[in-house]
């Protein structure tokens, strides 16, 4: 499954603010950043990020998925912590 595919269905499915896709077809990298986050736990985010991935998931066009998800300000702080 192409990046740019699984990026827009996040995108479209969860009006995040931003989404980063990487990896390659089968094992994918997603940082997800939206204010809706905001108040969530870790595990309850991992949970709305797969949510419209399950399909894929299901019939192994994605076979592995590592999940960051952060608010607006969660990002910008990790962004300078790790020098981005």
């Amino acid at each position: 499954m192409e990046i740019s595919t699984i990026k827009e269905v996040l995108i479209k499915a969860l009006a995040l603010d931003e989404a980063h896709v990487s990896g390659d077809d089968n094992h994918v990298q997603v940082i997800a950043i939206s204010a809706k986050f905001a108040g969530m736990s870790r595990i309850q985010r991992q949970q709305l990020i797969y949510s419209p991935l399950i399909e894929y998931i299901s019939d192994n066009r994605i076979h592995a998925l590592s999940i960051k998800a952060y608010t607006p300000d969660e990002w910008l702080c990790d962004r300078k912590q790790n020098g981005f």
